[in-house]
């Protein structure tokens, strides 16, 4: 029978072909040194890490180059197998035989393709097989065009040009192959491509990652189909029959063994627990073992070893263990090596036959064109913005893994010549070295965010719904953002809105998820950290019927680029306000627990929210917890002026409302170095403070004083004397206006949330009050950005 390959077993290939055998010592294992007469590279291991670190140090070298110029890490590695192969360094052939003897490259070879097969199952691992029953009709019609319409364009050109031009035989054969392979937008192949461009959370990420699985299921039907066909008339009855039989017995014993195995293996680990090294051990195993039986019954170890890891379930706790457990040593060291063998097959000069060149680029580029048709039409149809469409379209024709592989193992098999196989890795090269910088320079996911109307608090009609996005890291944050929307002060003439965002960092899966939480029909013996957070909500809702409605959501995705899922969902929702914990959490015996992701996460999220947000520091542990419904609530405003006090202020006005809400607002004024920015600023302060007086005077509930001030000594030492006398202590973020006070130009520990927020975030501030950091809505369309988001920006605390 004959053996499958990556590309599709519809591949052409010799029936005969001369097998090369080469002699070597078979115990030139480990030398035993120079001094004793040997030469390392004489022998298999030495020369295995010599050729590593070598690979290694090029790739990386030539990645810190291209980087700036948007190159992916792909294009650095097939360059440096490029230079290390016979195109140049290897063209000395002394070079070629004591660094890349054809012993030591069948050893590179070797483990290669075996870091391929893992990294293969590493993606199966990854994908979520749900993904194509969510994936709506712009990413089914995204897909299926994106195959069809390049594969038809491709493949008609290639039919045109054996009919009307001369060419080899081997060449003639190759030319619809080309153009099938080159029709694919392969899912591992997007997925990576959109890790490189930190966008694979984003709306056209998403859509590419749904596209591309569609479009794999397309192509890998067709190829599917040409094997059958293939195999009828190539081959006998019988050995047709034992073929289907023995496939698709392997795909059910997959299906139907080993994932009722992985499912046990979950059930069976503690919530929060990490999986057994046995259960590891025993998958690893499977892998390996499956691979053989794979290749004993003339399937590819690459496609068992992918069905094996997409029966594993994503996610925690099995699938984020076995790809942990990967992805070091597999993505890090033995995927980089098999594109730099790749390149190391790569002669230049045996492009001798400039016709043959042309022929491939032709085809390669009607491919190219048919895809951007074929996934720009339904975007655009769906009313998707040209340059987003335009960018979806070079996305989906990016190229890497899979077509190397493809190519790689036509070469095993001598279906492609030197010449043919350098074309090709060349059009790889050249297509994704092209792609990258253009989808970077055309797509920015944050400029969607900027608003057309005003998302604010202060904007907001009190008899209407009030939206608040609630974001959430781990339980421990319930409880306090609980007590802030109970102190909202939620009722029927002015409802809240909550919508609950559960963020989960990107582990065990190739593509981040944001989607609605949908709780299970069965009850379960164990609740997930989800079910948790989202049943606490729940009975919150549940406690103030009509007043509030809880709608909950998970988003998974690394915390680079988490932001995108805070800030679409607050676009899509139209929130007023998101609240976000703050990077610092405080514990009962007063330890400090702080996260650097997290903060960039918040600044993020500060720089390209579409409403305004605030940054909740909860103290809530450091003092004794009295639940609002019991006694009385005390809010304290600080008052500085500008955009974000007022913010502040409108929304503590809220609180007040409440029966049981007790408001204070300190006004501080230092008429020798505040500098209002603009005459309208200082009237609308002075506008919402006499509103207040006014109130202040009618009710007992509502305090207002006013401190006058000379120093930044004499505001830190009347705010920590506020320390335990309330429950939430609010504040803008910005006040630039006071940036020439003496004194608070000192704390800058945190400067993502201003200098008085900064002040109430220190070790110094040992009081028990919580605080909220108010920033009103800052993209607006025509709105300039602040002076301190940009003073981040240049002090890398902000991304993109």
């Amino acid at each position: 029978m004959e053996k499958s390959i990556p590309g599709g077993d519809d591949d052409p290939r010799n029936e005969e072909f001369a097998e090369k055998y080469v002699c070597h010592f078979s115990d030139r294992i480990t030398s035993r040194g120079i001094w004793l007469g040997d030469n390392p590279l004489h022998f298999s291991t030495p020369l295995l890490m010599t050729q590593l670190s070598l690979i290694s140090t090029i790739t990386h070298g030539i990645y810190i180059i291209l980087k700036p110029l948007g190159q992916p890490m792909i294009v650095s590695q097939i360059l440096g197998g490029i230079i290390l192969g016979p195109s140049v360094l290897g063209k000395s052939p002394g070079f070629a035989e004591a660094l890349f003897p054809t012993v030591g490259k069948t050893v590179l070879d070797t483990l290669s393709v075996f870091g391929f097969v893992l990294f293969i199952f590493q993606i199966g691992i990854k994908m979520d097989p749900g993904r194509v029953l969510r994936s709506g009709r712009l990413a089914f019609a995204i897909g299926t065009l994106g195959f069809l319409v390049p594969y038809a364009m491709a493949g008609s050109t290639a039919l045109i040009l054996k009919v009307f031009v001369a060419m080899d035989d081997d060449l003639q054969l190759l030319l619809t192959h080309i153009a099938a392979t080159l029709s694919m937008s392969p899912f591992p192949v997007i997925a990576i491509f959109l890790a490189e461009l930190n966008i694979h959370n984003s709306e056209v990420g998403r859509i590419a990652t749904s596209s591309s699985i569609i479009c794999d299921i397309c192509s890998w039907t067709f190829r599917t189909f040409r094997f059958a066909e293939r195999i009828a008339t190539t081959k006998s009855v019988s050995t047709s029959i034992y073929s289907v039989l023995s496939n698709v017995t392997l795909i059910m014993v997959i299906l139907f063994a080993i994932r009722p195995v992985a499912l046990w293996t979950i059930r069976n680990t503690p919530e929060g627990k990490t999986v057994k090294e046995i259960y590891i051990f025993a998958f690893l195993t499977a892998v390996m073992g499956f691979g053989y039986i794979g290749e004993f019954i003339g399937q590819h170890a690459l496609l068992t070893s992918f069905l094996l890891g997409l029966v594993i379930p994503n996610g925690p706790p099995l699938g984020d263990a076995l790809a942990e457990k990967l992805d070091c040593f597999v993505s890090v060291l033995l995927v980089p090596m098999f594109f730099t063998i790749c390149g190391l097959r790569t002669n230049v000069y045996a492009i001798k036959k400039l016709k043959n060149m042309w022929i491939i680029q032709s085809i390669v580029f009607v491919a190219f064109v048919g895809k951007i048709i074929g996934t720009i039409l339904p975007p655009l149809y769906y009313k998707m913005p040209f340059r987003d469409a335009f960018s979806l379209a070079l996305i989906m024709n990016s190229k890497g893994i899979v077509e190397v592989a493809i190519f790689n193992a036509w070469m095993d098999v001598k279906v492609l010549s030197d010449q043919s196989f350098a074309i090709l890795i060349i059009s790889v090269v050249l297509i994704t070295g092209v792609v990258s910088p253009l989808v970077g320079f055309l797509y920015d996911p944050s400029k969607r965010y900027t608003a057309y109307k005003r998302r604010t608090i202060l904007h907001n009609e009190r008899d209407a719904e009030l939206r608040i996005l609630a974001c959430v890291h781990c339980h421990e944050n319930v409880r306090a953002i609980i007590n802030l929307l109970e102190a909202s002060n939620p009722t029927k003439e002015s409802p809240i809105g909550v919508y609950v965002l559960h963020l989960v960092k990107l582990i065990g899966r190739a593509s981040s998820l944001l989607v609605a939480y949908r709780p299970r029909k069965k009850e379960a013996s164990r609740s997930s950290p989800s079910e948790r957070i989202f049943k606490d909500f729940k009975s919150f809702e549940q406690n103030n019927l009509d007043m509030v409605s809880v709608h909950s959501y998970v988003g998974i995705a690394p915390y680079l680029t988490m932001h995108d899922d805070v800030c679409s969902l607050a676009l899509e929702k139209k929130t007023s306000l998101i609240i976000m914990p703050f990077h610092k959490q405080w514990f009962y015996e007063r330890s400090v627990q702080s996260s650097c992701v997290l903060r960039n996460l918040n600044c993020n999220v500060l720089d390209k929210a579409p409403c305004s947000v605030g940054l909740l520091i909860n103290r809530s542990y450091l003092r004794q917890s009295k639940p609002m419904s019991d006694t009385s609530y005390h809010v304290a405003v600080l008052f500085f002026g500008g955009a974000d006090d007022r913010e502040a202020l409108a929304y503590a006005e809220r609180m007040a409302e409440n029966p049981r809400t007790r408001l204070t607002v300190l006004r501080f004024s230092a008429s020798d170095h505040v500098i209002y920015s603009s005459a309208r600023s200082r009237n609308l302060d002075n506008e919402m403070l006499n509103e207040l007086k006014h109130n202040a005077a009618l009710s007992e509930r509502l305090v207002f004083s006013e401190e006058l001030v000379k120093d930044g000594a004499k505001i830190i030492n009347i705010i920590r004397s506020m320390e335990n006398c309330y429950d939430l202590v609010m504040v803008g973020r910005h006040h630039a206006e006071w940036q020439n006070m003496p004194g608070l130009g000192e704390w800058s520990e945190c400067p993502e949330i201003g200098r008085i927020g900064d002040v109430l975030a220190s070790p110094d501030f040992k009081g028990g009050s919580s605080v909220l950091v108010v920033q009103q809505q800052t993209r607006v369309w025509g709105m300039i950005e602040s002076q301190e988001s940009l003073n981040l920006r240049n002090n890398g605390l902000l991304v993109g």
